[in-house]
């Protein structure tokens, strides 16, 4: 029986960044989720009071009334499309939300896609992209098989827009297309019409399984204005096609009710009637078939974590951390394409797979590279993972926040175009469902290799903080300017009016591409499903995840004993080593020893000169046919490396500790004390922003993990964390802004 070695990851909040730091990237991400609240809230409202009470006036519901009663007691409504045209103008009129609510709604127990006209915008009319904002969900319910649910109080189209709804590949018609490919797939369809149901509209309900009517509804071609015009004849909607016709002549409805209450019941009752979900037959028992457990770090940490300069790294475990069951992950092919993070946990007590860019400084195959991009290897990766949930039937959750490709004359000798085509193939041709996260920078190639909206996710969410572009406004501006700019990118020319006209050039070019990448932008032109905030991330992703569980018979899913992952896991483990062992270690004066932790043939992994973190495998012991990765229990440089057979307490590996490395020291005479250095070559930042005050300053006392920079390396902010026991800043040896070598003494201790 193939075991499924779930570990731990994650660490509580206070162990991953300080409360300050914690507080205020809290308060810059509330700040900036203000406004989806607040899109909310007017979304919500459809045209306002006054039609509202005209809708209560003709004794019916509002569409959100209907779907508050059509839902499970208690269980709450994902929305999708909410910010759909938002401030878009029509002459003087707006469409909030398109006039049309689409939503994952549990009813009786199974997850089905509503759609609701809102008939408090002009009496539930089509507006440009309520067409496409229908047919999305009714994709989402054919790629998922969840029941269609319309409830159906149209006007039929906004005559004035018609031209920019009626025709074209995604019109007006399409819907219907749909409605038949659903019908073909036997993804259930119930229609319940509550008022009017003019011309296209008409057509709308009619493929569905059941159709109800209430006696104020109406489904016709022409409704009696037009007929009156046409025709000259004095006749009402509900006598062209109310009712009466349809449930006893035409037969184009199944149930005549009497109101929007009992049409509600009746849908309800038709949904139960419907298959249960298999979500809990595939929990099995681990859960007790209940709905999985929480993380151990919770969720709402995500607003403090995950910091709004989409410059800034941070530990994307940690992420993973606050979305997984009880905080555990195995993490697949970890020793491969560190940039990538592949590996598969529960949510909601079901199995997912997740694709996360690491951020931060990589160290891959003894190269230190930023992360946040796409290297070779990390490509082949993602591949294959890809390639392994599709046929185990995993639902593969993708969490973006990436920069693009590598580039570069080594990455296309290296073939990245080969690679990436690969992946794309995958991603294009994969069957299990998919569901897509931007959390921060969804840029250039990378956004379509990490599938993408292009890509046929099954739903793609945007948070407050997502950035969708082919490259930053800054770097664009740079390429448009290319030729008035020397190699380090500034302006060549002198004359000071040029280089003013040009920086203002620059400025307003860079200002137009960041409009474009605000998520609001792309929300409105439906190039993303919804904008979530990330305390809703975690909630949003146990609802996907059991729809992609709920029905049966449309797509493998495979027993966890017999998942391809455990090949793959297997064939790309590095030297056959599963286990982990620590080294012992001897300790004086700014320098550690590494003892071998047992007797055996030892394969190091580093090299002299290499920086080591703790916990980082530094070596691979074989003993007796079994091998283990050797880790370091402390971080350091490599001094010196003892090459042979290891025996028990053998030294094999010296560090030097970076606060007492020599060749720290900046070469001036007052330097006396213990130094602390940059790990790596780049610029470094003493504060956060030009507005705040410095990290660390002299006389400041500091411990094991506190931030004390900013190192900027290929755009990319990094913060750099003191390591060693606790100190006493003495002096601050660099200026802010500065370039800094790898080993340079950035402040001196006491």
């Amino acid at each position: 029986m193939a075991q499924i070695p779930l570990r731990p990851v994650g660490a509580a909040r206070e162990h991953v960044t300080d409360d300050a730091t914690f507080g205020k990237e809290r308060d810059k991400l509330h700040a900036l989720e203000r406004r989806v609240l607040d899109g909310r809230q007017k979304v919500h409202a459809g045209w306002g009071e006054k039609y509202v009470a005209r809708v209560h006036d003709d004794g019916k519901l509002t569409a959100r009334e209907r779907l508050a009663r059509i839902a499970d007691e208690g269980s709450e409504v994902f929305e999708v499309g909410t910010f759909v045209n938002e401030g878009e103008k029509f002459g003087k009129l707006e469409s909030p939300g398109a006039g049309v609510i689409t939503a994952f709604v549990r009813i009786e127990g199974r997850w089905c896609i509503v759609i609701a006209n809102d008939n408090t915008v002009a009496s539930g009319a089509w507006w440009p992209q309520t067409p496409e904002k229908i047919q999305r969900a009714q994709t989402m319910a054919l790629r998922l098989r969840l029941p269609a649910i319309y409830l159906v109080d149209c006007s039929g189209l906004f005559l004035p827009e018609q031209s920019r709804s009626f025709s074209g590949g995604r019109g007006a018609g399409h819907i219907f297309k749909m409605n038949s490919k659903l019908s073909a797939e036997g993804v259930p369809q119930l229609a319940g019409v509550f008022g009017d149901c003019i011309a296209g509209g008409g057509y709308m309900p009619i493929i569905s399984d059941r159709v109800y009517m209430t006696e104020q509804a109406y489904m016709v071609i022409a409704g009696a204005a037009l007929i009156k015009g046409a025709k000259s004849q004095q006749i009402s909607s509900l006598d062209i096609g109310g009712p009466e016709v349809h449930a006893h002549l035409s037969g184009c409805a199944d149930e005549r009710v009497p109101d929007d209450e009992t049409l509600l019941r009746c849908l309800r009752a038709e949904v139960a009637q419907l298959p249960s979900s298999a979500a809990d037959y595939y929990r099995g028992s681990a859960f007790g078939g209940s709905r999985g457990a929480p993380p151990t770090f919770s969720p709402l940490e995500l607003a403090g974590l995950l910091p709004t300069d989409h410059r800034e790294a941070y530990d994307a475990l940690q992420v993973i951390a606050r979305l997984c069951d009880h905080s555990l992950f195995w993490e697949v092919m970890e020793d491969r394409g560190r940039e990538m993070i592949c590996g598969v946990g529960r949510v909601g007590g079901l199995w997912a797979g997740f694709v996360m860019n690491r951020q931060g400084l990589i160290d891959s195959n003894g190269q230190q590279r930023p992360g946040g991009s796409l290297y070779r290897e990390g490509i082949a990766k993602v591949a294959a993972f890809s390639r392994a949930c599709n046929t185990d039937g995993l639902p593969i959750l993708w969490l973006q926040d990436i920069s693009g490709f590598d580039i570069g004359a080594e990455a296309e000798a290296q073939g990245l175009l080969g690679y990436g085509s690969s992946l794309i193939h995958t991603n294009s041709n994969n069957q299990t469902p998919m569901f897509t996260v931007l959390l921060r920078k969804a840029s250039g190639a990378g956004y379509y290799a990490m599938a993408g909206l292009p890509y046929d996710p099954v739903v793609q969410l945007s948070t407050s903080l997502s950035r969708l572009s082919v490259m930053e406004g800054r770097t664009l501006a740079i390429a448009t300017f290319n030729t008035k700019l020397d190699d380090n990118f500034e302006i060549v020319t002198q004359d000071p009016d040029e280089r003013a006209a040009l920086a203002e050039k620059m400025k307003a070019v860079e200002a137009r591409i960041e409009q474009d990448m605000d998520p609001f932008e792309a929300a409105r032109r439906m190039n993303t499903d919804e904008i979530v905030r990330l305390e809703e991330l975690r909630p949003w992703l146990e609802t996907l995840v059991e729809c992609a569980y709920q029905s049966t018979g449309y797509r493998t899913v495979r027993n966890p004993r017999i998942w391809s992952l455990h090949d793959v896991a297997l064939l790309a483990e590095r030297d056959d080593a599963t286990e982990s062992v620590e080294a012992d270690a001897e300790s004086a004066e700014g320098v550690t020893t590494l003892l071998s932790p047992m007797t055996g043939r030892l394969a190091l992994r580093v090299k002299k000169g290499d920086r080591v973190g703790r916990g980082q495998r530094v070596a691979v012991l074989r003993i007796l046919g079994r091998a283990y990765f050797v880790t370091a229990p402390s971080a350091g440089q490599v001094r010196e490396v003892v090459i042979g057979h290891a025996e028990y307490g053998k030294a094999f590996l010296v560090l030097e500790a970076a606060v007492d490395d020599a060749r720290h020291d900046d070469g001036t005479s007052e330097l006396t004390g213990n130094t602390f250095a940059s790990p790596m070559s780049g610029r470094f930042y003493l504060r956060p922003s030009p507005d705040d005050d410095a990290f660390v300053k002299a006389g400041d006392r500091v411990s094991a993990g506190d931030a004390v920079g900013l190192l900027e390396i290929m755009k990319t902010f990094n913060r750099v964390r003191f390591e060693g026991a606790s100190a006493t800043i003495k002096r601050v040896l660099v200026e802010d802004g500065a370039d800094v070598d790898e080993g340079q003494a950035l402040f001196e201790l006491e």
